[in-house]
């Protein structure tokens, strides 16, 4: 069954009224600064019809709580007509929101990599039914055959890219990251989610600990040409130590995370 539109006009408009109240911590001379809202009513709260849906699966609202959507949704900047590719998009937890934010003017673009497509493609299929405006698409990350036809407003990521620094995964990052760059729009964003790593630690704990310095992520993104934006704090936990794997039970679901904004110049 088909997802259906509901409030979209109203969540447009709350929206629209709503993105300058995002607390992020931006790059200023080096030094990193926390901006606070400028109103009573904070960015998040204009994305609230998006995430109530009652259209969305019960399964992805248990995970609210742990994943903060509205955040993320207004430090993405997710817009109606926005076009949106959610890279390797699992059971479609963000591409279910983003296709609402985006409403029937705007796509969203399920990216699987060829490496992963024999049971992502599976897992996502249910997905790309439910939804009016989405599409899968399968490629290399590090080839032209990562393309959609059209320009981007957003290339999205979450806990993926420090496995694509894993030598078996076959990415070639710097590559990849051009290629972001090429596939977006002058002004478009790149919004990265991962697991952060100890302080010097770099890609080295990626295969071990599926944890990436975000330091070290950020010198790769913007060799390709980014600029970084800022950083939100919504999903920093400084009570993980970067020293277990993630997916132990002893911090799984509560890692400390890093969710960086990048913007293509334009």
């Amino acid at each position: 069954m088909r997802m259906r539109w509901v409030g979209l006009a109203a969540a447009s408009a709350l929206m629209a009224a709503g993105l300058a109240g995002c607390v992020v911590i931006s790059a200023d001379g080096g030094e990193r600064t926390i901006v606070q809202a400028s109103s009573a009513t904070s960015a998040p709260d204009a994305y609230a019809a998006i995430v109530g849906d009652p259209s969305r699966p019960a399964a992805d609202v248990e995970r609210d709580a742990a994943r903060h959507p509205a955040e993320i949704l207004a430090f993405a900047r997710v817009a109606p007509g926005d076009r949106i590719a959610d890279v390797r998009p699992g059971g479609g937890y963000f591409t279910t929101l983003f296709s609402l934010a985006v409403g029937p003017s705007g796509h969203v673009y399920g990216f699987i990599p060829n490496r992963t497509a024999e049971r992502d493609n599976v897992t996502f299929a249910p997905v790309d039914e439910r939804l009016e405006n989405t599409t899968k698409v399968n490629g290399d990350l590090d080839a032209a055959s990562f393309a959609f036809g059209e320009p981007l407003d957003i290339v999205f990521m979450s806990q993926e890219y420090h496995d694509f620094t894993i030598p078996r995964f076959g990415v070639d990052v710097d590559k990849m990251n051009a290629r972001v760059f090429e596939v977006l729009k002058p002004g478009g964003l790149y919004i990265l989610i991962d697991h952060e790593a100890a302080p010097g630690s770099g890609i080295s704990v990626a295969g071990t600990l599926h944890r990436i310095e975000g330091a070290a992520l950020r010198k790769q993104v913007e060799a390709a040409g980014f600029v970084f934006e800022g950083e939100s704090a919504v999903l920093r936990n400084p009570a993980d130590d970067h020293s277990i794997n993630v997916f132990d039970a002893a911090i799984r679901g509560r890692t400390d995370q890093f969710v960086y904004r990048f913007r293509k110049p334009g």
